[in-house]
């Protein structure tokens, strides 16, 4: 049985990636107590020592307005996001393993419409971008045999972990059920991406052999975050008074793309973010522990 490591295991996309690898391959679940991907030392001498046929990058750093004014997040963000990368991309081209690494429509400008393919050449406009595109480059540079998903507004079952960040769709859910009043953004339009319908993605791509090569993972379909909180509010029933508003009335220290669709044109189009919403709200949320 071929053995996966998956980096970021405690996190959304680390355990939708667990779960869909359990069945067919040998596991290996590291998180931070595991491995620190920012200390090249570390992933020589554990990876090297574990020798996985296949590393499975989830590791990210992603608070893009902390990145974004604070100077010490951003190098660690840069470290992260960027540099490890590149040295888990050396290792497993010393150790033969592929690679798949995750990325972000935050590559992009997103000033141009109609979306970006996956040959687009990344443009970020924000710190973070800035970190998630040079792990593009440095994971295209050192590796042989890799897969780059890129993939925008992560949600899912929440992970184990309880420091785990939290998805919008969760998060605007329990605002709602506040009874606050919300205002949304209703510009910056991308595309979800249920975590579950990613992780058996990058299973299909593994199993079948796919080419190597940049994919884009994305659910069919795009939205706001206002049409998202929407389809949230519609789907459990939940009555709330909702404004959109304009980018520009919404000051955060991080630019957004305006319009950052992900067009998928290697692949089957994955299902619309809609389907893939409503299934993931029926699933009752993890119990609470004791």
């Amino acid at each position: 049985m071929k053995k996966v490591l998956i980096l970021g295991s405690g996190g959304l996309l680390g355990q939708a990636l667990s779960d869909a690898f359990a069945s067919d391959f040998e596991v290996v679940a590291w998180d931070r107590p595991e491995i620190d991907v920012t200390d090249r030392g570390q992933v020589f001498e554990k990876i090297g020592g574990l020798k996985p046929d296949y590393i499975i990058n989830a590791a990210a750093f992603n608070d893009g307005d902390k990145i974004e004014a604070d100077p010490v997040i951003f190098k660690l963000a840069m470290a992260v996001n960027g540099e490890a990368v590149g040295t888990i991309a050396e290792c497993a081209k010393k150790i033969g393993a592929a690679v798949v690494h995750y990325s972000t429509d935050y590559v992009f400008a997103g000033d141009t419409g109609p979306g970006y393919d996956e040959n687009a050449k990344p443009n970020p406009i924000s710190k973070y971008g800035e970190t998630k595109a040079e792990g593009e480059r440095l994971l295209q540079k050192n590796a042989d045999k890799f897969y780059l998903i890129r993939l925008s507004r992560l949600f899912g079952p929440p992970p184990k972990n309880p420091n785990a960040k939290k998805s919008f769709v969760d998060l605007i859910a329990e605002v709602a059920l506040q009874g606050k009043e919300l205002r949304l953004v209703d510009e910056e339009v991308s595309c979800p991406t249920y975590s579950v319908d990613l992780a058996r993605l990058t299973l299909k791509l593994i199993k079948e052999k796919l080419p190597f090569g940049i994919y884009h993972g994305a659910n069919s379909g795009t939205s706001t975050w206002y049409s998202l909180a929407q389809e949230v509010f519609k789907l459990k029933k939940i009555s709330t008074k909702v404004t959109p508003i304009k980018s520009s009335e919404y000051v955060r220290p991080a630019k957004r793309p305006l319009y950052s669709e992900l067009l998928n044109t290697r692949l089957p189009a994955q299902r619309s973010w809609q389907k893939a919403l409503s299934e993931y709200l029926r699933i009752p949320p993890p119990p609470s522990s004791p």
